[in-house]
């Protein structure tokens, strides 16, 4: 188990007004969200050539294909000549991509490989008009890409995390169901918060609390990837789903060791999503802004390929385990928005136990300094305001 850390001085939050700010959310969308490594899906997803899903943020669209070498490429889903909308979903493309719009097309690997009534485009170089490339990194078996910035790769931010999952052969599991998707009403990093603690797992989850230990190991490096590990509970729990997973597990997944049958491990990869590794699967989360007060869950099932009637059976129990710790989070972290709004309201400080919060909002200072402030700047004055901060912290370095 992690020692506590010690304080001297209480520790606060971000102020509430960052939580309903529409002017921060563009600031933090920019840096965040488009700055940083984000999971899409994972290889399997895109198993053959010509495969391909859609990726969609606040205002951009991103396809992800698999290309006839076998490589994933993503690009923005955008035609390069009027900029209409490519793909939608998910499918296969037997050829080309094609755009609805006037027809051009592009190869798997985003090359513009036909223009109609090319010749009433004068000088038109075809080579200068692919589609627009962006970062990808398959990691684990899953598909991350980042639109912008700079900074380690997805593998190096995990370092030796990576090998905590790597027995359980990510690389080689399929989608275990549809990629659920769900829109709350709060802020994403009132949902992100939310994941980012234990600390209301003894209230806000009693399935959790009857089905796991507490306390076994919670671990994390300065790349922002960190997590928790436990175990079943050794007392069976007195609900017949949870009791029968306890009961099944050590039983059925005899190509795990004795002890790795009864363990679950969360982790998180700041600043919006993580992954969580289970006895019989495993799956990731991801928490996105969609405008202020809103957000959107996107959630995804991965296992190995030909489960045994056993295997199937435990996940099953974990869908329905872990689906009523969604609804309990989504119903916790709504109410805390509610709240947010209260005029006059600022959050209280922060146990020790709350840290992966304190490290969040730590992030989102870092990113847009006027996020220190406790009072929200007069409409239309937030980036200023943190261009002014953000020029005053370099000039004190």
């Amino acid at each position: 188990m992690t020692d506590i850390p010690a304080r001297q001085e209480p520790v606060y939050g971000l102020a509430a007004w960052t939580y309903q700010n529409e002017e921060l959310l563009a600031l933090e969308y920019e840096r965040l969200i488009l700055g940083t490594w984000q999971i899409v899906c994972h290889q399997n997803d895109l198993a053959e050539p010509g495969d391909y899903v859609t990726f969609d943020l606040m205002r951009d669209s991103l396809v992800f294909i698999r290309d006839r070498d076998g490589t994933v490429r993503g690009f923005q889903n955008v035609c390069r000549h009027r900029g209409a909308r490519l793909l939608d979903g998910k499918g296969s493309l037997k050829t080309r991509l094609m755009c609805p719009y006037h027809g051009w097309a592009y190869h798997l690997d985003g090359r513009l490989a036909a223009v109609p009534a090319e010749a009433t485009f004068p000088g038109l170089d075809k080579s200068c008009f692919g589609l627009k490339e962006v970062e990808t990194e398959i990691f684990l078996g899953f598909v991350f890409v980042r639109v912008t910035g700079e900074g380690p790769s997805v593998a190096e931010r995990w370092g030796d995390f990576a090998d905590r999952i790597r027995p359980y052969k990510p690389e080689e599991m399929v989608a275990a169901g549809e990629l659920h998707i769900e829109e709350w009403a709060c802020d994403w990093k009132t949902a992100i918060d939310n994941n980012q603690e234990n600390y209301h797992i003894p209230v806000g989850h009693p399935g959790y609390f009857r089905l796991l230990e507490r306390g076994i190991e919670d671990f994390g490096n300065d790349l922002g990837v960190g997590g928790s590990t436990t175990r079943h509970a050794a007392k069976l729990s007195e609900n017949w789903v949870e009791r029968m997973y306890q009961q099944l597990a050590p039983k059925a997944l005899t190509h795990l060791p004795e002890a790795e049958r009864v363990t679950w491990r969360f982790f998180s990869m700041l600043p919006t999503h993580g992954i969580d590794v289970y006895p019989d699967s495993m799956d990731f989360f991801q928490i996105l802004p969609l405008g202020p007060g809103r957000c959107q869950v996107r959630l995804g099932a991965y296992g190995l390929p030909n489960p045994s009637r056993e295997v199937r059976v435990l996940r099953y129990l974990n869908q329905r385990i872990n689906r009523q710790v969604l609804h309990e989070d989504r119903w916790l972290s709504e109410r805390v928005q509610q709240g947010l709004l209260s005029h006059g309201y600022n959050p209280g400080p922060l146990s020790t136990k709350e840290d992966g919060v304190k490290e969040l909002h730590d992030i989102v200072r870092a990113a847009c300094p006027v996020a220190r402030l406790s009072e929200a700047p007069p409409p239309g004055a937030v980036r200023a305001a943190d261009a002014e901060m953000a020029a005053a912290r370099r000039a004190a370095e």
